[in-house]
């Protein structure tokens, strides 16, 4: 049974030395007498004992690194510190197993390196805008330096942008004046448009009113135009008619009748509510007779004129 059993585990070492079996999320890299043979792919190798040996295993799924935050300075002197996630993967084990020693380590520097010469190209509102060609930019830097470690970068996600807790004090206090004054310039706004709409309603207030006195005097000059027209037609005609009255049988002693009439009643009102007294016409021929006498008497004086 001592032998046996010594056999069994020579066997199972032999076994464990030349026989290894690659998972299919995984990579191998097999030296032969320390000096690079190949790349194990997913599947069964058998090893040279003592010669052969698996000198390094790598992750062929897509790996996910945190990038630790990391304090930048923008463009405008403001610190922000700036942490991410960077997406990788092994495209070439043996370029990864010996082009570097550590291709993690050395993905998780160069991405902190590269996002603090990025970050300092803009400002602190550019960073928040311009995540996109951020991440982008960070990508293409990284997949550039790392092409001699066999890896892939295939895509870096910036996760959090926080400024100091005294910066975001400052911003605070900036937000808050921009929005006073927004809210001002707003209400002056306001209050400008309101004072424009009230000098343009009084202005069409007085436009009204001085239309409505324009069309009112145009209105009456029209009415009193048409009255006079009016009258001086009705007059012509009533003179036409007079006129051709006068000139038939009779016509001309009615007329005259008619102005003896008026005569007597003109004269009627006169005598009533004057306040000078009017000589009758015969006193008037008494008085020549007694300028003739005066004249027949006196042959030297002249009479006086009336």
């Amino acid at each position: 049974m001592t032998v046996l059993t010594v056999l069994t585990l020579i066997f199972l070492i032999f076994v464990y030395l030349t026989v290894i079996v690659v998972p299919m999320r995984e990579a191998v890299v097999i030296e032969r007498l320390g000096r690079f043979l190949k790349v194990g792919q997913p599947g069964l190798h058998i090893l040279t004992p003592l010669i052969d040996r698996v000198a390094y295993r790598h992750e062929t799924r897509e790996q996910v690194l945190d990038i630790p935050p990391q304090s930048c300075i923008s463009r405008d002197n403001i610190q922000i510190e700036v942490d991410g996630l960077l997406y990788l993967k092994v495209v070439d084990p043996k370029l990864a197993s010996y082009g570097i020693a550590n291709y993690q380590l050395a993905a998780i520097n160069l991405a902190q390196t590269t996002m603090r010469s990025e970050v300092g190209k803009l400002s602190l509102s550019e960073t928040f805008s311009e995540r996109d060609a951020l991440n982008d930019k960070i990508v293409e830097e990284i997949d550039a330096a790392s092409n001699s470690w066999g890896i892939k970068v295939l895509r870096y996600e910036v996760m959090n942008i926080q400024p100091s807790t005294h910066v975001v004090a400052t911003l605070e206090k900036q937000m808050e004046a921009e929005r006073e004054k927004r809210a001002e310039i707003t209400l002056a706004t306001a209050e400008k448009e309101a004072r424009i709409n009230l000098s343009e309603g009084e202005r069409q207030f007085a436009i009204n009113i001085s239309e409505g006195e324009k069309q009112k005097k145009i209105n009456e000059a029209i009415g009193k135009g048409q009255q006079i027209t009016l009258i001086a037609t009705a007059t012509a005609e009533g003179m036409t008619m007079v006129a051709e009255a006068i000139n038939q049988a009779g016509g001309a002693t009615a007329v005259k009748m008619k102005l003896v009439d008026q005569f007597v009643d003109e004269l009627g009102e006169i005598l009533q509510h004057a306040d000078v007294s009017v000589v009758p016409a015969e006193l008037a021929r008494v008085k020549g007779i007694f300028e003739g006498i005066d004249l027949v008497t006196n042959p030297l004086h002249t009479p006086t004129s009336r």
